[in-house]
């Protein structure tokens, strides 16, 4: 681990920042990150990070899943969490999220396909959750979700489905530490890529720019190495990959070759 990407959170290991391969970031008010060393958001200089979808590891083998992609370099572990009422589909719970804790320090971010969300917040705190995201759909008052969520010491994400507009996020930005694009519809992994969310993609770096805030914009949904590079010129720094991973003999490489491309994609 290099000086300045780790944080002690509440109780457990000490974890990886979430700030992965860019400038050391050192911890301000509750629920905000900023980096130590100031930087402006520059797709030629930065790599994304990578968080490999748990949701296309073999399941029968989950903990070595996860310890694999963490030596294999991968930023974040993401964790996506369904319902089969929000989407059609049933993942896991809290209490699988808390059994892999232990087995690897990178950030485990954690993506809400549930509704209502609010009352299982604290459960994924708890169990280890490093990033809390949540759908706008899946309660009436995003504000107090997202403010349940920093008072947990956890970092707040939105997540805007295809069809959910931009301007659903712009009066939450001072709770936001990430937004994450889905470029499928969510509740199922192996889905193409959907061309129409990169413009919503670059609306929403221009409005993270205007906003001066430091929120990660992730995407989510068919992102493979020809992907990649176009979410990142749209403006993406933090890349969700499933198959495009967990579906490859080398992590390693397949990680690497998400970054790779994308580095040099403008």
């Amino acid at each position: 681990m290099r000086p300045g990407h780790g944080f002690r959170g509440p109780s457990g290991p000490r974890r990886v920042g979430l700030g992965g391969r860019r400038p050391p970031l050192a911890r301000t008010a509750p629920g905000r990150l900023s980096r130590s060393v100031t930087t402006r958001y520059n797709r030629n200089v930065l790599a994304p990070l990578i968080a490999p979808s748990l949701l296309a590891a073999d399941f029968a083998r989950l903990g070595e899943e996860v310890a694999a992609i963490a030596a294999a370099g991968a930023d974040w572990l993401h964790l996506d969490i369904m319902d089969g009422h929000f989407v059609p589909n049933i993942s896991f719970g809290p209490g699988l999220v808390k059994a892999l804790r232990k087995h690897a320090a990178i950030p485990f971010d954690v993506h809400l396909m549930i509704a209502p969300a609010d009352p299982y917040l604290a459960a994924f705190a708890e169990a280890g959750a490093d990033v809390i995201s949540l759908h706008p759909e899946a309660g009436p008052h995003l504000h107090r979700s997202l403010q349940t969520i920093r008072a947990l010491g956890k970092k707040a994400g939105v997540v805007l489905n295809p069809a959910t507009p931009v301007d659903c996020v712009a009066h939450v930005l001072d709770l936001t530490d990430l937004i994450l694009v889905m470029s499928v519809n969510p509740g199922f992994g192996g889905q193409s890529f959907l061309d129409s969310q990169l413009p919503k993609i670059a609306a929403l770096r221009r409005m993270i720019e205007a906003s001066g805030r430091d929120i990660r914009l992730q995407v989510d949904g068919g992102v493979t190495a020809a992907t990649a590079p176009r979410c990142v010129e749209a403006g993406a720094d933090v890349l969700v990959a499933g198959t495009a991973v967990f579906g490859q003999k080398d992590y390693a490489a397949a990680i690497a070759g998400l970054r790779a491309p994308a580095r040099t994609a403008a």
